[in-house]
């Protein structure tokens, strides 16, 4: 694990990585694997950090939304069971998949999610 020396341009960067996991929720990951790159992480090391990073960050976001009243706890309910599951196969998965290949998944998640927010 073989890492670049950290400049001061990773706070900054850090400061709009949990920015935007507010704003956008873990949606503040999709930044978080190119800056965790950028500083000298592997491919799959900078995945691994970024769930790791964006879940306290999460916690804190729903903490505050919650206190805010902006929505009902209820309503995440339905959806815990299933994302857990995807969270173990996904971390299951992460050391199997190679780097290239994770690299492709990533960007085509990212190009898909583009396309969805341009043509709405």
């Amino acid at each position: 694990m073989q890492r670049k020396k950290r400049g001061w341009m990773f706070y900054p960067l850090a400061v709009v990585i949990g920015l935007l996991s507010g704003l956008f929720g873990a949606g503040g990951g999709v930044v978080a694997v190119p800056v965790l790159r950028g500083v000298g992480l592997a491919e799959d090391e900078a995945h691994a950090t970024s769930v790791s990073v964006t879940f306290p960050l999460a916690v804190l976001s729903a903490f505050l939304y919650l206190r805010a009243a902006s929505f009902e706890l209820s309503a995440a309910w339905p959806y815990l069971p299933g994302a857990f599951l995807g969270a173990l196969l996904g971390a299951w998965l992460l050391p199997k998949v190679s780097s290239a290949w994770l690299r492709r998944i990533f960007g085509a998640v990212i190009i898909f999610s583009a396309g969805r927010l341009l043509l709405r």
